[in-house]
């Protein structure tokens, strides 16, 4: 996978650009003026993410993913992952038939849904699935894959499913593995 250079990455005007940071030559980035991304992140091959999106630290979008900030935004908190093939909306036409839909029609003749999407730290998104405008993924959720998340989810929750449904406990091993990870960065600068 060939990554853009970090002269490119500045030419691209992000809101903010953290250190580290790996943007395939392959992905389409959309209102970079809008988007925030944190310190060693990363989005692969074939992902576009367009509008207000906020990425933090150590964040992993994988290939073919689609993360749609819109006007009210998508963020994403630190130690996440976003695994092959997902959609992360924060906006959404009416299916109803009760306005038209679609980016061409006049937004006069349309009722769309917008509401932000939170994805909090730790949370896992796995291949296929779809998260929906106004989800909010609770600290360590684990969402298995082809998932419709519609609904916001419980801290340290495992979902799957059509609709998602809560399977059981997360554990949380993996907050000491992050002060083990975030030590060693600190003794590594100094």
């Amino acid at each position: 996978m060939a990554y853009l250079t970090a002269e490119q990455l500045a030419k691209m005007g992000f809101k903010s650009l953290g250190k580290n940071v790996l943007i395939s030559d392959k992905a389409a980035i959309y209102n970079a003026d809008l988007i925030e991304i944190g310190d060693h992140s990363r989005i692969d091959d074939f992902c576009v993410v367009s509008g207000r999106v906020s990425i933090g630290r150590n964040i992993h979008i994988t290939v073919f993913c689609n993360i749609a900030g819109g006007s009210e935004g998508v963020f994403i908190e630190d130690f996440s992952t976003i695994a092959y093939g997902c959609h992360v909306f924060s906006q959404s036409d009416d299916y109803s038939g009760s306005t038209m839909t679609n980016s061409t029609v006049p937004t006069r003749y349309k009722s769309e849904q917008k509401s932000a999407v939170y994805i909090k730290r730790h949370c896992i998104i796995g291949t296929g699935s779809i998260v929906f405008p106004g989800v909010i993924l609770a600290e360590g959720t684990s969402v298995g894959a082809m998932t419709l998340v519609r609904k916001s989810t419980e801290p340290w929750s495992i979902y799957i499913g059509n609709p998602a449904k809560r399977l059981t406990a997360r554990k949380k091993e993996l907050l000491e593995l992050e002060k083990q990870y975030l030590q060693s960065e600190l003794e590594n600068q100094q």
